[in-house]
């Protein structure tokens, strides 16, 4: 039985690039590597794709963090501060819970991110529900963005 981890989405299955891992022993996060190369203009807001889905247990979720080479070196911000990857977008019928990293370039130049860098990080975090839970839906009905429909 698989707890958590990554997988390639079928899309991305014959491009050459490596699954998230963690850097070290104590590293929290799994560094996640660009698929392909990727320039973002000025001031552009670009939606890159990761290549990878993620699984996990139904009581977590898989945070996505900027590294902070990319924000400070790079002049790179997430666009909406941390990701959240539910457990329910794995294999959703719209992407096949495809990871997507939402990116604006807040500089005045642009910036080219190589296939191979390292862009994003995932940590793997468990939550918790209140007492009188009750979801609206039982099921995920798309991909990127769809419980908002």
């Amino acid at each position: 039985m698989k707890t958590r981890g990554f997988e390639k989405v079928s899309a991305y299955a014959e491009v050459d690039f490596p699954l998230p891992r963690r850097q070290t022993a104590r590293s929290a996060g799994y560094d996640f590597t660009l698929p392909k190369t990727v320039t973002i203009a000025p001031g552009e807001r670009m939606l890159l794709p990761l290549g990878v889905k993620a699984y996990m247990q139904p009581d977590e979720y898989l945070g996505i963090h900027i590294r902070s080479s990319m924000a400070i070196k790079r002049g790179l911000q997430l666009l909406n501060n941390v990701g959240i990857v539910d457990s329910d977008y794995y294999n959703n019928p719209d992407n096949e819970g495809h990871i997507m990293l939402a990116l604006r370039n807040t500089t005045d130049a642009p910036v080219t991110l190589q296939a191979g860098e390292r862009v994003c990080q995932g940590i793997f975090y468990k939550f918790y529900t209140a007492d009188d839970d009750r979801p609206v839906k039982d099921d995920r009905e798309g991909g990127f963005g769809s419980t908002g429909k």
